[in-house]
């Protein structure tokens, strides 16, 4: 338990120190992604980027179980 913690806030750490260069990916504006934007309402479903990350995720976890 302990190793994962660990693990998962020196992820956390990297991510927050490489936010400046992750801002500038298109994630979250994707072809795909859905945006309805009315004078008092809006709504946003990235349901391409949800897709892409799950599939990222799932192959770094695929290759770490290995």
């Amino acid at each position: 338990m302990q190793r994962t913690l660990i693990l998962i806030g020196l992820a956390l750490l990297v991510i927050g120190l490489a936010w400046p260069w992750l801002g500038k990916l298109p994630l979250g504006r994707l072809p795909g992604d859905i945006v309805i934007d009315r004078p008092s309402f809006k709504l946003y479903l990235p349901i391409t980027t949800m897709i892409l990350v799950s599939a990222l995720l799932s192959l770094l976890m695929w290759l770490f179980r290995r």
